[in-house]
């Protein structure tokens, strides 16, 4: 019999290359009872077989002509043949349990094409789900041969009987009744064991093969096809230790490899996790003046993808391109290269996007090369998708991956008209966590002007970013940038709340600007924001810095007449306010409203009166002030002597300020240089008669406040903000400047 080559495509055809024949349209029923099928024929004149398929579609090589033949199986319509074997091959069941004989794709590209189609798509239906059921019948011509009885032979419960077949006494235990059957079922046999993991079974229908081989003379024995079909079995069972045996029988039998072959033995490498040797193997076929296929370089290619090397994957292919340009690969004229080649291409990109996508998700910072392989792609002229741009971007998590997705999200803008809110919502959380505020509200400006609209996500998160930098503008007292802030969220559609809107008034606060604190405690009230006590104690702060006492008791009244109750800050600063308009019976009764309010004083509070004292000159009532704090049994601290002895040695009482320095440093305080200073020449003008070696060594300088302009070099850093921005107007205080503070 000669050999029969049969193999399914993935519509459920079948397929029969490398023949001579002629599809026909015949319709006609199953010899089944119990079902009806329409079945196509497909005839092969010189050879003695003819092949049944369920399905309407056909596709093979070779040249093929449609006729419809419109007869049945007893009307005499093969009368050319003097004897033909059919086999009739019925449409898989759907949801099947695993078989052991998928249909026989065992030759040329399936073994290795399949899995390189399944790494290039992440999903591909397992071919075992599927299981074909074989009938062979005997047919001869009404007109010349006597029609015999139909024979069946079924290879799926064939298959299972040899599953557990370990020598060839076993296979011929299982086969020695049977009719002697083609060589391409024997070969869908040994590839259904390979998948099921039953390796032994199909080393057993081998050696069985061998040993017919030598009964019979050499009419049947496994040729190259099964020891393909051997080897993608080997690669599926992964049991790769058989694979040296095979290659030393294919030797012994004089089988020579095929290109088949070595592409199935790269596959192999790569199951190993091998990709070196792989590569070596394609080496080897072209030194052996094989002409490597398209499946070749696709494992090539998927070699360096298993050793993650993006750039090996690039260089790999643009060399490949020089010889498909120049014309040094490509002459088969049974691939269609042209087609065969955009794979490659398409494959190329997608194998350096999932490198990158490897690079990105490891703990060491591989940034840099994601960057220098995304530029060498620019040079080869590959082109990643918008879709391989964001899920680059997804994969960027940690803060160092901040300049690559910001690179990825350049592209994106420029090359492509959409982007995901996902990935744009993303981004702006990446930047903040890589401190790029800046950069974050950039993005967000983007959503507003170029679109998509941002949803709640994206004001959620942007809005937590300008909280950051809004923080870090209070606690530096740089009240500019925070005006510029409010008026930047304002532009931009975004309502500041009562934490931004006092962010911005402490910094005012602690930048001695009152005028600024009272522009923005009306803005605040304007936009229909309600002022805590925050709001309130930051703006009396501002007004008693700038001795604007009667303003701030305005302040006070209203406060307490909209029903907002004083905290122990807010106490303090109106105790501070009191003090410097000499008023201590309003003193007196700040601390009689603290005391009904349960609000104890602290020693900030004594300071603060101590300290008003100091300035305004009344050092007597600060000393007596300072008698009232140690009635009251609460400690004095560092400010609190500093500020007393500076205030009594200006006043001319040196032997007082004398006596309160050695009694802070006998309860362990360390007090600064400068009320060492104030005793020392205080003494000396007053000529107060102190020893002042008992004071003891001067205390180092103490390292001065940090200036503005050093805050401000430190905001821009931290907030990425561009250094190069317009002078503030005073005028930004009052209207937002629309596009004014780029």
């Amino acid at each position: 019999m000669q050999a029969l080559s049969i193999w399914p495509s993935h519509g459920g055809s079948l397929m029969v290359p490398h023949l001579d024949f002629e599809l026909g349209s015949s319709r006609f029923a199953s010899t089944k009872p119990r079902s009806r099928k329409k079945w196509n024929v497909v005839e092969s004149r010189g050879h003695s077989f003819l092949l049944l398929s369920s399905y309407s579609r056909f596709s093979g090589s070779g040249t093929v002509c449609c006729r419809n033949l419109n007869c049945s199986l007893r009307s005499g319509f093969l009368c050319w043949y003097s004897k033909l074997k059919i086999v009739l091959y019925c449409e898989p069941k759907k949801g099947s349990s695993s078989g052991l004989v998928p249909s026989a794709w065992a030759l040329e590209q399936q073994e290795t094409g399949n899995e390189l189609e399944r790494e290039e798509s992440h999903s591909r239906d397992d071919d075992n789900d599927n299981e074909d059921k074989s009938e062979e019948v005997d047919i001869n011509s009404e007109r010349e041969f006597k029609l015999e009885e139909s024979a069946r032979v079924d290879v799926r419960a064939l298959a299972y009987s040899l599953r557990l077949a370990k020598t060839a006494d076993d296979v011929e235990k299982v086969l020695k009744d049977t009719d002697e059957l083609p060589l391409q079922v024997h070969s869908s046999m040994i590839s259904g064991f390979g998948r099921d993991k039953y390796m032994d079974a199909a080393m057993a229908l081998v050696e069985w093969l061998k040993r017919k081989k030598n009964e019979s003379g050499g009419g049947i024995g496994p040729n190259l096809f099964i020891y393909n079909s051997l080897l993608g079995a080997v690669k599926h069972s992964k049991q790769f230790g058989e694979m040296e045996k095979i290659l030393e029988d294919m030797a012994e039998e004089g089988i020579i490899p095929n290109i088949v072959t070595y592409n199935v033995l790269m596959a192999i490498y790569l199951e190993q996790g091998e990709a070196t040797k792989a590569l070596n193997v394609l080496e080897e076929i072209q030194e052996k003046d094989f002409s490597p296929s398209p499946v070749s370089y696709s494992t090539a290619l998927l070699a360096y993808r298993r050793m993650e090397d993006g750039n090996g994957a690039l260089k790999f292919f643009v060399e490949l391109r020089e010889k498909y340009v120049k014309g040094d690969i490509g002459k088969n004229a049974n691939e269609n290269w042209e087609y065969e080649f955009v794979k490659l291409e398409k494959f190329t990109v997608r194998i350096c996007q999932q490198v990158m996508r490897r690079w990105l998700v490891k703990d060491e910072n591989l940034s840099t090369n994601v960057l220098t392989l995304l530029r060498d792609m620019d040079n080869a002229g590959l082109k990643l998708s918008r879709e391989d741009y964001e899920r680059l971007i997804w994969a960027s998590t940690r803060e160092e991956h901040y300049v690559v997705a910001k690179e990825l999200y350049t592209r994106i803008r420029e090359r492509h008209y959409e982007i995901s809110l996902s990935v744009c919502n993303h981004l702006i959380w990446l930047m903040g966590k890589a401190k790029k505020w800046w950069a974050a509200l950039e993005i967000y400006e983007d959503l507003l002007d170029k679109g998509p609209r941002p949803n709640n996500m994206s004001y959620e998160l942007i809005l937590s970013h300008f909280n950051i930098l809004l923080t870090a503008a209070r606690k530096r007292g740089i009240w500019r940038w925070g005006v510029r802030l409010l008026n930047k969220m304002e532009d931009k559609g975004l309502k500041p709340g009562s934490r931004e809107w006092n962010d911005v008034l402490v910094a005012c606060s602690k930048a001695s600007e009152t005028t600024a604190a009272v522009q923005i405690f009306r803005r605040m009230v304007e936009q229909g924001e309600k002022p805590t006590i925050i709001s309130y104690g930051a703006l009396l702060s501002a007004l008693e810095k700038g001795k604007l006492y009667e303003e701030a008791l305005r302040v006070w009244d209203h406060m307490i007449k909209v029903g907002v109750k004083p905290n122990l800050y807010a106490y303090t600063i109106m105790a501070s306010i009191c003090t410097g308009k000499g008023n201590f019976k309003m003193v007196d009764a700040v601390f009689q409203e603290m005391a009904s309010s349960g609000i104890e004083p602290t020693v900030v509070t004594y300071n603060a009166i101590i300290s008003g004292c100091a300035r305004n000159g009344m050092s007597s009532a600060a000393y007596e002030w300072f008698h009232r704090l140690k009635v009251q049994n609460i400690s004095p601290n560092e400010i609190t002597y500093e500020m007393l002895i500076e205030a009594l040695a200006k006043d001319g009482k040196p032997r007082l300020a004398y006596e309160l320095y050695l009694r802070a440093h006998s309860e362990g305080l360390n007090l600064s240089s400068k009320a060492y200073d104030a005793v020392v020449q205080s003494s000396q003008v007053y000529g107060a008669t102190t020893d002042l070696s008992v004071l003891g060594p001067r205390p180092p300088d103490r390292k001065k406040k940090v200036q503005i302009r050093k805050s401000l070099t430190e905001f821009c850093n931290l907030a990425d903000v561009p250094r190069r921005t317009k002078p503030f107007d005073r005028k930004e205080i009052y209207i937002p400047q629309k596009g004014g503070n780029q």
